[in-house]
């Protein structure tokens, strides 16, 4: 059941108790201060049996296994992986570039609205603690992960209040926020990713030597992928401001193996930094997107 009391366009109650059935996993190892789903990279005392090892003065004689010592003549201690909840931490990206939308559809920002809702609603009711960063040329706005409904309802706040505007410097802002989150996190792009791939590759590389487990919704209209214009237009720069006059039969061969390399570059990127990556055309259901990263993460393999 959803706790916000307030009506929100970008959360569906029936998308969300659709999708309520599939766990939000972790691929990497989280630490947290409560019990929850998701492996610790420190042992435990919970369900799951990881080892034996050799007992050392202080260890807790109650893990001591006597049939083991019956067999070997030796002390050993029973070690199992410990469960943690997960750190949810939202990155929304708030540059000019995601107001654009095209013949009716969502806007890449109300789209990324409900993806970024649904997340940390599935998160919450998991029992893990959801944050959010908005950023733009710096970081507009951010909130630390919490485990609460009220926590979450300021998240929800801090989306619906988003307003696109001015440049990207996403690189540059993820390698702070890899520093600033200090736990291990889940740490979830939805972004339009207008930047150079190469620039990015040490933006993921640093999260992951954070020890972050990332996941990326790189954002597409689908005009943008296929340019679709018949006449002369002028065509705006939605974050520098700039705009350019042009016939697209003149220049539509170019910029398609312009658009080509972009995204085979940004997959390589992704591929390379050990990322979830997914690229998403906004003409597609949220829900199918958030099924497919939902069941994707249970199976192991993430997006893609």
């Amino acid at each position: 059941m959803i706790t916000d009391r307030q009506p929100r366009s970008f959360l569906e109650p029936a998308v969300l108790s659709r999708l309520a059935g599939v766990p939000l996993l972790a691929r990497k190892a989280m630490v947290g201060n409560v019990s929850g789903r998701h492996t610790s990279p420190h042992r435990g005392s919970s369900v799951e049996f990881a080892e034996y090892r050799k007992y050392v003065p202080g260890d807790d004689l109650r893990r001591l296994d006597w049939r083991a010592f019956g067999r070997s003549d030796r002390f050993y201690v029973k070690e199992y992986e410990a469960d943690t909840n997960l750190r949810l931490c939202l990155v929304l990206d708030t540059s000019g570039s995601m107001n654009f939308s095209a013949e009716g559809r969502l806007s890449k920002i109300d789209y990324a609205r409900r993806i970024c809702a649904g997340l940390g609603y599935l998160a919450s009711q998991q029992g893990d603690a959801v944050g959010i960063s908005c950023v733009a040329d710096g970081i507009v706005k951010t909130l630390p992960p919490r485990r609460s409904p009220a926590h979450l309802r300021l998240v929800f706040d801090i989306l619906e209040e988003a307003k696109p505007a001015g440049p990207t410097r996403l690189p540059e802002v993820l390698h702070e926020l890899a520093e600033t989150i200090r736990q291990r996190a889940l740490v979830v792009i939805v972004s339009d990713l207008f930047v150079e791939p190469a620039v990015l590759a040490s933006s993921f590389g640093h999260l992951r030597f954070r020890h972050h487990d990332v996941a990326v919704f790189h954002l597409l209209d689908p005009l943008e992928i296929g340019f679709k214009f018949q006449r002369p237009t002028r065509f705006l720069d939605m974050e520098g401001g700039g705009s350019i006059f042009a016939d697209p039969v003149d220049i539509a061969d170019r910029y398609h193996q312009a658009v080509n390399r972009y995204l085979e570059a940004m997959k390589k990127v992704a591929l390379e930094s050990g990322i979830d990556y997914g690229r998403v055309l906004t003409d597609e259901s949220y829900e199918q997107v958030l099924a497919r990263f939902l069941v994707g993460r249970a199976a192991g393999s993430g997006l893609r």
